[in-house]
C-alpha cells in the first residue's frame, strides 16, 4: 500500500450553524486585520461580518467576486488591495471560485514569490496569515483542498497551484447557506463533487484510506442531488450534498482527478464553460471509455450511487453510467458540447490543450491520449 498524506483543516464545523458559530469564532479570534472576499448575493451576510469584527475595533477589508472562472487578472487585481492592507486573516466566502482565489491570495501575503513561479505542485514556500473559508456551494471542496485552480487568459490554459499551505486553517460548512442557489448551478456543482468522488475512486492511483470518503460522497450526492435540485429548500438534500462535496475535497489532495477533469478545462479555458457544468457534459462519456480498464470499480460506484445490482460486473458497472446520464437528463445538463458553444472544427485544438493536464491524465485508469480525447469529444458533437 503507497503511502499518501490527508492534510485537513485544523478546525472544521459542519452543520446549519456553522455560520453562526463562523462568526463567534471571529469575535474571538486573536487575528486583528481581516480581509474578506465573498459575492454580492451574500452582502446581508458580510454585513454581519463586518459588524462583528468592527465590534472589536478590528480592521477589515470587504471585497466581492462578480461571477465567471477565477483568473490572473482577477488575483493581480485583489493582489493590490491584499498588499496594501496587509491582512493577517483572509477569509474566502462563497463558491469555488471565491475560495480558490482567497487561498491563494493568503498564501501570497508578505511572499516574495510571484504567482507565476507557484503554479504546479508544491511550490509555494509558505503561508504567513491566517485562512478561513465558507463554502456556498455544494461542488469544489476547495473548502479542504490544497488545490487552488486559476486560468491563463494568454494561453487559455487552467492552471493548478496544489501546495498544504493552501489548506485552510478553519472551514465551517453551513448547508444552510447554500439553499439559495438556483437549480442549474445546484445541479452543475453537485456533478462536480460527483466528478471528485468519482474519479478519486477509480484513479489509477487510488487508495483504500481515500476510497472510503469517495464511496461516501457519491453515496450522498447520488441519492440526493436531484432532490435537491427539484426543491432548494430541502434541508436534508442540501446537508447530504454539502457532506458529499466535502468528502471529494477530502479526494483531491492525496489522490486527485483524472480525465473528465483533463478534457473539462479546456472547455473552461476556451469557451468560458463553467467548470461544474463542463465535467457533467464530459462523466458519462469518459466513464464509458473507463469502463475496460476499471469494471470492479465502476460497478462498485454504480452501487455507491444506488444502482439495482446486474447479472454480472460488467452490466452493474454499465447501469452506474446510464445512472450517471439519466441524472444529468433530470437535472437539464446539456446532452452536446454543441449546446456549450463548440464547433467541430475546433475539436483537435480541445485535445492539445487537454494533453497538457499531464498532471491529471496520468491518473487515468486508461490511457487517454490525444487521439482518444478526440474521439471522446467527438461523440458529444
Amino acid at each position: 500500500m503507497n503511502t499518501i498524506s490527508l492534510i485537513q483543516p485544523q478546525k472544521l464545523k459542519f452543520g446549519t450553524t456553522a455560520f453562526k458559530e463562523f462568526l463567534e469564532d471571529l469575535s474571538h479570534t486573536t487575528h486583528k486585520r481581516i480581509w474578506v472576499l465573498g459575492i454580492e448575493p451574500l452582502s446581508e451576510n458580510l454585513e454581519m461580518i463586518r459588524e462583528k469584527v468592527q465590534e472589536k475595533n478590528k480592521a477589515i477589508s470587504i471585497h466581492t467576486f462578480m461571477q465567471g472562472e477565477p483568473t490572473f487578472s482577477h488575483y493581480q487585481n485583489f493582489f493590490k488591495d491584499v498588499h496594501v492592507f496587509l491582512p493577517d486573516l483572509v477569509v474566502g466566502f462563497g463558491g469555488g471560485s471565491v475560495l480558490d482565489l482567497a487561498k491563494v491570495l493568503a498564501a501570497m501575503v508578505g511572499s516574495p514569490q510571484k504567482l507565476e513561479e507557484v503554479i504546479g505542485i508544491n511550490k509555494l514556500a509558505e503561508r504567513k496569515v491566517g485562512l478561513w473559508c465558507l463554502p456556498t456551494t455544494s461542488g469544489t471542496g476547495s473548502e479542504v483542498s490544497p488545490n487552488a485552480i486559476l486560468l491563463d487568459e494568454d494561453t487559455l490554459e487552467k492552471k493548478g497551484i496544489i501546495s498544504p499551505f493552501l489548506v485552510p486553517d478553519a472551514t465551517y460548512v453551513d448547508p444552510s447557506l447554500t439553499m439559495s442557489l438556483p437549480a442549474g448551478l445546484t445541479a452543475e456543482t453537485g456533478i462536480d463533487a460527483l466528478s471528485h468522488c468519482m474519479e478519486a475512486y477509480t484513479n489509477k492511483y487510488s487508495h483504500p484510506l481515500i476510497d472510503d470518503y469517495a464511496l461516501r460522497g457519491m453515496t450522498h450526492i447520488g441519492n440526493h442531488l436531484l432532490r435537491a435540485y427539484e426543491d432548494g429548500k430541502d434541508i436534508a438534500a442540501r446537508s447530504a450534498l454539502s457532506l458529499g462535496s466535502l468528502y471529494g475535497g477530502f479526494c483531491l489532495g492525496p489522490v486527485n482527478t483524472a480525465g473528465v477533469h483533463a478534457l473539462s478545462y479546456p472547455l473552461g479555458g476556451k469557451y468560458h464553460v463553467p467548470h461544474g457544468l463542463a465535467n457533467a457534459v464530459l462523466l458519462p462519456e469518459v466513464m464509458a471509455f473507463n469502463l475496460p480498464s476499471s469494471m470492479d470499480k465502476y460497478a462498485k460506484v454504480a452501487l455507491a450511487m444506488g444502482v439495482e445490482e446486474g447479472d454480472s460486473v460488467s452490466e452493474t458497472a454499465r447501469r452506474g453510467v446510464e445512472k450517471t446520464r439519466e441524472l444529468l437528463q433530470a437535472c437539464g445538463i446539456p446532452e452536446s458540447l454543441k449546446d456549450l458553444g463548440v464547433a467541430e472544427n475546433e475539436i483537435p485544438e480541445l485535445a492539445n490543450l487537454a494533453m497538457k493536464v499531464t498532471r491529471l491524465l496520468k491518473n487515468n485508469p486508461r490511457e487517454l491520449g490525444y487521439n482518444e480525447a478526440v474521439e471522446i469529444y467527438s461523440r458529444l458533437i
